[in-house]
């Protein structure tokens, strides 16, 4: 079942990981499927704060150039330069 995680995309991701929060609150499992699913739970944060963090390497912010037009400036550097 590990390849399926890594290949669930961040949104089938977060629903899996909804529905395993709903079946854990209820509190009616065995201990054994309890454990399971809290395991698979934590691996699938694991996967979406790793997507996360890839996606937020990615996003970059547009400025206006000398010439004004838009050129583009790594988020990282540009919210260094907010006052």
């Amino acid at each position: 079942m590990t390849a399926k995680k890594q290949s669930l995309s961040f949104e089938e991701s977060l629903a899996r990981l909804e529905e395993i929060v709903r079946h854990l609150e209820k509190g009616d499992l065995p201990l054994q499927d309890t454990l399971s699913l809290y395991e698979e739970g934590t691996g699938l944060i694991a996967a979406c704060s790793k997507m996360l963090d890839e996606a937020e390497q990615k996003v970059v912010k547009l400025r206006k150039g000398p010439d004004r037009r838009p050129i583009e400036m790594d988020f990282e550097e540009e919210s260094g330069n907010d006052a």
